[in-house]
């Protein structure tokens, strides 16, 4: 009786495997990886079947990346799959030889995540978010929701390599609008609400930068927001369905899904550092109208009709 689940057992481990990990939770990111998972499903990567994945979730405890990044080395898992510039700076710190797919990375040549976009080299290949090319755009949009506009305030998780980046990013473009800019940093999800607690007034708009952390506890802060009356603008669409104003960035389940082809292509024997990293080529602008009706703001209808969704 015992001898069909063994032999199960020994054909499971010798499927590849694949060790996914996240800085955030799985309740507020397993929908983008669910779009990896299908993408390797329509590649033949059937999980339980001809792949396994194991999951691992550090729910915001960034002291927790390195610890999963040495367990998948023990384990010997076949290719990491990971995103955000934190987990995979863990991730390399562990190996050198284990291949390492990054979902999205808000900038991986700044933060040294690889050598080159064209040839990465080393162990390490995946899709760029470019968060920190769009920061001024997302500015220019604020404008003109709100032409008065003079008071920002920046969220940003300064345990996040790209997170300062972008806020460099967003700090000059402030400047040189002419805004006042007040920085809310936080290491932990603890740190949220006393950043709040701290900004008092001295904001008109929040700017919630790219983060895992972030994106984990975005009705938190969206929560916190509508308190303090500060509308806000992000990267990804998931802040604007749980209650944010609006948001302007690449489809992040699309790029979960391109990843797939880079986990496909590296299991069927290409080499990381010999695929380029490749740029988004999904964009949307996502508005929600009820909240610009809740915080006062009235949206030009030339704005919203340039939207890809507007919630109502």
């Amino acid at each position: 009786m015992a001898w069909p689940l063994a032999a199960r057992a020994q054909q499971a481990s010798k499927l590849p495997t694949i060790g996914f990990f996240s800085a955030g939770s799985a309740t507020a990111l397993g929908h983008w990886v669910a779009a990896l998972v299908q993408r390797l499903r329509e590649l033949g990567w059937s999980e339980g079947r001809t792949v396994a994945i194991e999951y691992r979730w550090a729910d915001g405890r960034d002291e927790r990346l390195a610890e999963i990044a040495a367990e998948f080395v023990q384990r010997r898992v076949d290719i990491i799959v990971t995103h955000s510039a934190a987990p995979v700076v863990a991730a390399k710190q562990a190996t050198s030889t284990i291949p390492i797919v990054f979902a999205l990375a808000a900038d991986p040549l700044g933060t040294g995540l690889v050598a080159s976009l064209a040839r990465p080299g080393g162990n390490v290949t995946g899709l760029s978010f470019q968060s920190t090319d769009f920061a001024a755009k997302r500015l220019e949009l604020l404008r003109e929701v709100v032409p008065s506009l003079r008071r920002l305030a920046i969220l940003a998780n300064v345990g996040n390599p790209a997170d300062a980046l972008e806020r460099n990013e967003v700090q000059a473009a402030a400047g040189a609008l002419g805004l006042t800019v007040s920085p809310l940093e936080i290491r932990r999800a603890e740190d949220i609400a006393p950043a709040f607690d701290r900004l008092a007034d001295r904001a008109e708009f929040l700017f919630v930068c790219a983060d895992p952390l972030l994106a984990s506890n975005r009705v938190r802060i969206n929560i916190l927001a509508a308190g303090a009356h500060l509308p806000t603008i992000s990267s990804a669409r998931e802040y604007v369905e749980a209650g944010g104003l609006m948001s302007y960035g690449p489809n992040i389940p699309d790029l979960f899904r391109r990843a797939g082809d880079y986990v496909d292509k590296i299991l069927r024997g290409a080499k990381p550092g010999d695929i380029p990293v490749e740029q988004p080529t999904k964009f949307e602008l996502v508005v929600n109208l009820k909240t610009a009706k809740a915080m006062g703001l009235t949206i030009p209808e030339s704005f919203l009709a340039r939207a890809d969704e507007v919630i109502e």
